[in-house]
């Protein structure tokens, strides 16, 4: 478990917590940063370990958070949920960045087929806010919202570059308290030196950073030679902000030695990464102002219906202040408390103590002048977004597939085409206990155009239909009776993607004694449906500035 941090001690201790800070909300904020540390994972008792809180406290958090769909209570287990990612979604949004400069990243990565990265500052460390990966089996394991010593990375050295005299103190003082990187989860600690050496130690990693620093604002790029572990390099230019001639972010190619030595990182890697970044940096200054999206209404209404509700055991105080940060997000990067209170419908008491909260905790920050607007920073990515960040649809199917076995008493299943379009691929599934069952492990393939999953992928292609296809495309789910197998008749609806592309499908299949045709579309469609909305919800939510792969 990484090193306390002096929030994590204040609000397992209460000491130095702020007078009108909400301590419900620090509380609820430190189970969420541990269960994303663990990978997204925790026992309850594991938490409580983790937290230094009472069980009790655990249980009314975590019930809190279910009701919010940020985790799910899983057998024994909390699990975190793309819920959460709204969250990380609102700082990525009001940020920008992923949106203007993702697709130049990705291009870049494709070019070189090497992964390249977008990092922005955060104080002392650099976090990633876009990650373009190269599927191979040696592969760059970061992912979005990960943070990183400074000193330990190229973009770190960069934006070194801008630090403040107390920005200096601020990195000595955690290099002093946390010589081996132990709060950084996302990087290997550094070796226990050998008696005696600690300090010499030290010494020459401070002063081989601050040489990268004094070599960044001479070059304008750094190189890193395997500073974070052996094998990995890269090389990393600075994307300036084109009305403040700052660091805005810090684009990276990454590789291993094994394809390219650093040494030859400057003449093969390096001038295609200029290239690229000289083309962020005219997107910036040629970008629209961004449209504000809506802002979350009825907040505060839920919230005391859920408390009317669910009595003690909703938190009403950590729901209202999570819900806070979801006033941010695209065109509304920068808010007063005015704005937040009306963005969530909570009193300017109520949306003011949680803000002074999330500002003790890292996850705001105010602008000194009078009208005090509020941002979110990169810690906001510390609430989930990480684990989630490499998640693929399967993982985000199963628990609804569950359900929805659980519901209509039948299994339900979840499958794509393939490539050619003449096969279906089973990706996840939920069972029944029933004596006579549909069992088809995942991984299976079936034809297209004999099942029900595949017929209402094969509606979906553009492709000139047939008269059955159209009709499927027509009303939206397929029924299949005892073609694919006597006896067995199965249903099917699409899941859509952001843009409305039907990327997977979902079916139940059922037995012909058990059901008939008119009770498969009356009583097992809602619900199949239903379970469909779901998916394309968490989806959506995940993909919204990550790549979800369908397998």
């Amino acid at each position: 478990m990484p090193a306390m941090t002096a929030v994590d001690a204040g609000a397992r201790a209460g000491a130095g917590v702020p007078a009108e800070a909400v301590g419900p909300l620090v509380r609820g904020v430190g189970v969420l940063r541990r269960l994303a540390e663990a990978g997204g994972t925790l026992s309850p008792s594991a938490l409580e370990r983790a937290t230094g809180l009472a069980r009790s406290t655990v249980d009314r958090i975590t019930a809190t958070l279910a009701r919010m769909g940020y985790v799910r209570l899983d057998g024994r287990d909390v699990v975190l949920t793309s819920g959460v990612l709204e969250l990380g979604n609102a700082y990525l949004a009001a940020l920008r960045l992923p949106a203007l400069l993702g697709a130049r990243a990705d291009a870049l990565a494709d070019e070189l087929d090497e992964s390249v990265s977008l990092a922005v500052a955060d104080r002392d460390g650099i976090r990633f806010i876009h990650q373009a990966t190269r599927r191979r089996a040696l592969s760059v394991s970061f992912r979005i919202g990960d943070l990183l010593p400074a000193e330990r990375t190229a973009p770190g050295a960069l934006f070194a570059t801008e630090w403040s005299e107390r920005d200096w103190a601020r990195w000595h003082a955690r290099r002093a308290e946390d010589p081996r990187d132990t709060a950084f989860p996302a990087v290997p600690p550094r070796p226990e030196p050998a008696p005696g050496t600690a300090h010499d130690a030290a010494d020459t990693v401070d002063a081989d950073f601050t040489d990268r620093v004094r070599a960044a604002r001479r070059d304008g790029w750094v190189l890193d030679d395997q500073l974070i572990e052996p094998g990995l390099v890269a090389v990393s230019a600075p994307v300036r902000d084109p009305r403040t001639g700052r660091v805005a972010c810090v684009a990276s190619v990454v590789s291993h030695t094994s394809r390219h030595p650093a040494a030859d990182l400057p003449a093969t890697l390096l001038p295609r990464l200029r290239t690229a970044v000289a083309a962020m940096e005219a997107d910036l200054r040629t970008a629209p102002p961004p449209e504000p999206g809506p802002a979350p209404a009825g907040l505060a209404t839920w919230t005391t219906a859920s408390k009317q509700e669910l009595g003690r055991d909703f938190v009403e105080s950590l729901a209202r202040g999570l819900t806070v940060l979801t006033a941010f997000g695209e065109g509304r990067p920068a808010l007063s408390l005015t704005d937040v209170a009306r963005a969530t419908g909570l009193p300017r008491a109520t949306a003011r103590r949680a803000l002074l909260t999330h500002e003790y905790l890292g996850l705001v920050t105010a602008a000194p002048h009078e009208d005090r607007a509020f941002t979110l920073t990169p810690r906001v990515l510390d609430l989930g977004f990480p684990p989630l960040s490499r998640t693929t649809l399967p993982r985000l199917a199963e628990p609804h597939l569950r359900a929805l076995a659980d519901r209509v008493r039948e299994p339900a299943a979840l499958a794509v085409l393939t490539a050619d379009g003449t096969e279906i691929q089973y990706t996840a599934g939920a069972g029944t206990s029933g004596v006579l069952t549909v069992r088809i492990p995942v991984g299976a393939r079936l034809p297209a155009a004999a099942t029900s999953l595949g017929r209402v992928l094969l509606a979906d292609t553009g492709a000139p239909a047939s008269p059955g296809l159209a009709e499927t495309r027509t009303r939206g789910y397929a029924l299949v009776d005892e073609e694919l197998e006597s006896g067995l008749r199965s249903v099917a609806v699409p899941v859509r993607d952001r843009t409305g592309r039907a990327v997977a499908a979902v079916n139940v299949a059922t037995h012909a004694a058990r059901r008939s045709l008119e009770d498969c579309v009356r009583h097992l469609l809602p619900a199949l449906r239903a379970t469909a909305d779901d998916i394309q919800r968490d989806l959506h939510r995940a993909s919204r500035f990550t790549r979800v792969p369908t397998t």
